[in-house]
């Protein structure tokens, strides 16, 4: 029973490492926010100070003798024994400093194997880094690897909040924008059908009407979609030359022409523009978008940062989704195929062809 404990532990140890590895960290230590976090290291480490001046970081033998003084072995046990408790310390120090969230199982193995290789060391006077001693380190890398984490994941989330209001910021100005086009041309013709009455063409006049009527409906739309912050565009769009093949992109937008948003996204920090395969218009785009992320799940190219919308899928099977959820009616574009214009120019000249 104790060795399938012990495989068990083994086995679910190299799962949480793989894990961490391919990016999925889990937190050992779920707190609030980063500063609950250092606030939770502090306290730590002024526990680990008060175990190491207590004497309660390292055992050894009391029966030592040099020479037949036990004066003298006593002296000899503290020295070597400071000198293997720098050691430890030394070395959690250099595990905390060095810290990657994913590497935490790496780290907490080479701090054990130290220890162990001190209780090898100091076997003669059977020194021993305490057990309390070791656990508290060993949580010191945890809360060190979950507050970077949590750090991490605070800028994300900053970062996307920032993102969603400098898009929701660009949305307005567009809408204001509109508005004022709009308004001048409702002008204009307001000023046409005066004319037109005036001189008595009915044929005109009804026209003129006509058009104040489309463009009051688009007045009123603009207005409807500005004060329905749910309303907008999800779009899907691939980069074949920065993400490889059958990797999509499913984000929302609530600009009046989603197209600037892609632009933007093939401005930003990659070598190629987006290629867009779908756009659909919804009024509440929010629950839209989440639900297409709920189909879309166990395909995330990212499954810690659920803000980084990549998924392993085509535009086709995107649009099998879109016909089960029976939105093929809200869908007006879709393209199959990415054109990747400038990805497959580059790799032709790459290639002299």
């Amino acid at each position: 029973m104790k060795l399938k404990s012990l495989h068990e532990q083994v086995v679910e140890t190299e799962e949480i490492t793989l894990l961490q590895e391919a990016g999925i960290y889990e937190f050992r230590h779920r707190l609030a926010d980063a500063v609950a976090y250092k606030a939770a290291l502090q306290r730590l480490k002024d526990s680990i100070k008060i175990s190491a001046k207590n004497n309660h970081a390292i055992t050894a033998t009391t029966d030592w003798t040099v020479n037949g003084s036990t004066v003298e072995g006593q002296r000899m046990v503290r020295d070597f024994s400071k000198l293997m408790l720098r050691a430890y310390n030394a070395e959690a120090d250099n595990c905390v400093r060095s810290m990657r969230p994913y590497r935490l199982e790496s780290a907490k193995e080479r701090l054990t194997k130290t220890r162990e290789v001190i209780s090898r060391l100091g076997k003669t006077m059977k020194i021993n880094i305490s057990p309390s001693y070791h656990r508290l380190r060993l949580e010191e890398l945890e809360l060190t690897a979950d507050h970077l984490a949590k750090v991490e994941e605070d800028k994300e989330r900053i970062r996307a909040e920032r993102e969603r209001q400098r898009d929701e910021q660009q949305a307005q100005r567009e809408f204001e924008r509109e508005k004022a086009r709009l308004t001048k041309e409702e002008a204009h013709w307001r000023n046409a059908l005066q004319k037109w009455a005036t001189s008595g063409d009915v044929q005109q006049a009804d026209a003129a009407r006509a058009k104040l009527d489309e463009i009051g409906d688009a007045i009123r739309g603009v207005e409807e979609r500005e004060a329905n912050i749910r309303t907008g565009w999800v779009y899907v769009i691939s980069n074949v030359g920065s993400f490889g093949d059958n990797v999509v992109k499913v984000g929302l937008t609530r600009r009046l022409d989603p197209l600037e948003r892609v632009r933007e996204l093939g401005d930003a920090s990659v070598p190629f523009r987006f290629d867009v395969h779908a756009k659909i218009f919804d009024a509440d785009a929010v629950s839209l978008e989440t639900r297409l992320h709920q189909r879309l799940a166990d395909r995330r190219v990212n499954r810690v940062n659920l803000r980084r919308e990549f998924f392993y899928a085509t535009p086709a099977e995107i649009l099998t989704i879109l016909e089960d959820m029976g939105l093929t009616n809200n869908l007006l574009d879709y393209a199959e195929e990415p054109e990747a214009q400038e990805w497959r120019s580059s790799q032709q000249l790459a290639h002299g062809t």
